[in-house]
């Protein structure tokens, strides 16, 4: 299908100078305002310049949640220069910050000059004399939607922002434009008003109907999930009631963190969260678009269950606009993602030619370990799954054919895990189906990664340092050149919301909403479902059956441990990780582990498949908001530094 592409147009060299990190109106607005609003076609080409702000989800070096994280460790020789991976070593600064959506430097996009740009459209959209009302009306919701998102992304990263909803005028006196930062409860009321209203007008399409042409424009379904997602992130532990900011007041003696909450008033921001996400649900329903994706094509005759489970989970990610996305941009189309995420070689004849420029994006061993038993429940508390020997190395039977090489050796950690473990990981004598040579075969295929095998490490722009790729990420028809010097791929606009989002945020809410065993109930009903398209068996029946920890279900802080693990292993590899740890406020503990993976200068399995130290991430308080350059700080002394910056 062909879809829309946003691109920019002259205008954004128009904006390029300001003197306010606001982006204030230039002087020659009125010109451009003239030329840009004079007709439909050009009023069009100015939506899309304000579609081109979005921040490229799943772009490597745009994107900072794939690499400025712990899910994907990279190589000391590739990309040290990389923005995004200078957060994950602790490298953030304040004088120049990485992957800066303040000013749009490092990486990071201009958000505030995107939302001027909306401001300018939205206050000369009703000029345009070719254009129907219905349609300016459309547009008008597609761009404020845009503005409430890129607040929203702000707010993420930086916490408190200057509310932009109008801008400002070059003319105005100096003390106007020196503008304060709003209180975090400002900023996240605002957002949700706008998207509120938005909603309500009901001037966006409930679906797209022209896939030729809209894939990737703004839908009721959309905004009605964004809403979710932005009353659950000020719901969570990081921006309701965070009492680390105490004391931390601006220039009018205001804290604009606002910490101080009472139980009751952080109860009614997760009962708010809750509302929305059910109304998200709901509103789905009501198309049909509630069921997750799942592989159902004929092409390859007499497939198992298992691989069939395994490419639906695959293809959940991978499968462009499959049945379960709700939101994909369509100008972020995974490319380089796939490239460095596939091993160097799954085929031996091609190991002596192949030089490409792959196979970097490497998996550390805990992001391993987070993945449930083949019976649905951690692997720490499995009664039948011995955590003691995880990395004693065993023999492959016949009954683990469509997962492990029959007849291979390999560690006890890759043995009876859930299938979301084998669908999404790549590593020694795991079964890899795709990537063209032995795509009809389900047990043939897969690395051999240890020390001189045709798989394993050989040159240093191709070089994975755990000996794990994520393979979630690829799909399973990218196949490897003839040549072994590239790789044809099948690429996919990287998604944004898929529906399993909605179903693990309302869990989530649910829970935390009272703690009650009917809360409980409820929102295990929804997890249920994600778990259903993985193979697993319900909560209730996993914990009771397999858990030494078999009432764990039964607490509100035992499901809130469930919820979140859940989360963290149906979205691995998709950005999700990155923002999640930070509002539970559980970054602190899960970045600093190490970075580890196995012993890739053995060959035999008992040296290879032993755990070896990479690196120690260093996540500090202050990094759970970026920095405000130094030099906006200088600019406009009303403008609070984050903690620790």
């Amino acid at each position: 299908m062909k879809t829309i592409r946003y691109t920019i147009i002259f205008v954004l060299s128009l904006f390029a100078v300001s003197c306010s990190y606001l982006d204030i109106v230039p002087d020659s607005i009125a010109t451009i305002e003239d030329n840009a609003f004079s007709m439909r076609t050009q009023a069009e080409k100015y939506l899309f310049t304000c579609y081109s702000y979005m921040p490229m989800n799943g772009s490597y070096n745009q994107d900072p949640t794939l690499l400025g994280g712990d899910e994907i460790w990279l190589s000391a020789e590739y990309g040290s220069a990389n923005n995004p991976k200078n957060l994950a070593l602790g490298n953030q600064r304040a004088s120049s910050p990485y992957m800066d959506f303040w000013r749009g430097i490092n990486g990071g996009k201009n958000l505030f000059r995107g939302i001027s740009d909306c401001n300018i459209f939205l206050a000369n959209i009703s000029r345009v004399p070719d254009m129907s009302q219905a349609e300016k009306e459309r547009w008008i919701a597609e761009v404020e939607f845009l503005k409430a998102y890129y607040h929203f992304y702000l707010i993420r990263m930086y916490g408190p922002i200057p509310i932009k909803d109008k801008n400002l005028n070059s003319n105005a006196p100096t003390t106007d434009l020196q503008v304060y930062r709003n209180t975090l409860d400002e900023c996240f009321d605002y957002v949700d008003n706008k998207l509120d209203s938005i909603i309500k007008l009901k001037h966006l399409p409930d679906l797209i109907t022209d896939e030729a042409t809209e894939l990737g424009r703004i839908t009721q379904g959309i905004a009605l999930t964004l809403r979710a997602k932005v009353l659950v992130t000020a719901a969570s532990p990081l921006f309701n009631g965070n009492t680390d900011y105490i004391g931390l007041k601006d220039g009018r003696g205001i804290e604009i963190f606002n910490p101080q909450k009472s139980e009751e008033q952080k109860r009614e921001r997760w009962a708010k969260a809750a509302q929305a996400c059910k109304e998200a649900i709901e509103f789905l329903q009501g198309y049909g678009r509630d069921q997750l994706y799942r592989y159902t094509s004929l092409e390859y005759a007499g497939l198992s269950d298992i691989t069939r489970t395994k490419l639906s989970i695959r293809g959940s990610l991978t499968e462009k606009w499959n049945s379960e996305v709700i939101w994909a941009y369509s100008s972020s189309w995974v490319g380089e993602y796939q490239v460095q995420g596939i091993p160097r070689d799954l085929n031996s004849a091609k190991s002596t030619a192949n030089t490409a420029n792959r196979n970097n994006w490497a998996v550390p061993l805990k992001i391993t370990l987070q993945f449930h038993t083949k019976n649905g429940v951690p692997i720490t508390e499995d009664k039948t799954w011995n955590y003691n020997e995880r990395f004693v190395v065993k023999q492959v039977d016949v009954d683990q054919q469509y997962l492990l090489a029959i007849g291979e050796q390999t560690v006890g950690l890759n043995f009876d895990r859930e299938l979301r473990y084998y669908a999404s990981l790549g590593f020694d004598r795991g079964i890899w189906f795709g990537q063209g040579e032995g795509v009809t075969s389900e047990t043939s295929q897969y690395p051999r990664a240890r020390y001189g095998e045709f798989t394993a490490n050989a040159i240093t722009h191709s070089w994975n340092v755990t000996g794990i790729w994520p393979k979630k990420v690829v799909h399973f028809k990218s196949s490897v050149a003839a040549s072994g010097t590239g790789l044809t791929q099948v690429r996919y606009p990287f998604p944004i919301f898929r529906l399993p989002d909605l179903y693990l945020m309302y869990a989530e809410a649910l829970n935390e909403v009272a703690d009650n065993e009917n809360n409980r109930v409820d929102a295990i009903k929804w997890i249920d479902i994600v778990r259903e398209r993985a193979g697993l068996k319900g909560v209730a029946e996993s914990w009771t059956n397999y858990s030494t920890q078999s009432e764990k279900f039964h607490t509100q802080k035992g499901l809130r441990e469930i919820i979140q693990q859940e989360t963290l292993i149906e979205f691995v590899f998709e950005g999700h990780r990155f923002w999640d740890l930070r509002r539970w406020k559980t970054a602190m503990t899960e970045y600093n582990k190490p970075i580890t993976g196995w012993n890739l200068r053995y060959s035999s399995p008992a040296e290879y498949y032993t755990e070896t130290y990479i690196y120690t991430p260093r996540f500090t308080p202050k990094d759970y908001f970026w920095p405000i350059q130094d030099e906006e700080i200088l600019r406009n002394g009303n403008t609070l530094q984050n903690y620790g910056w």
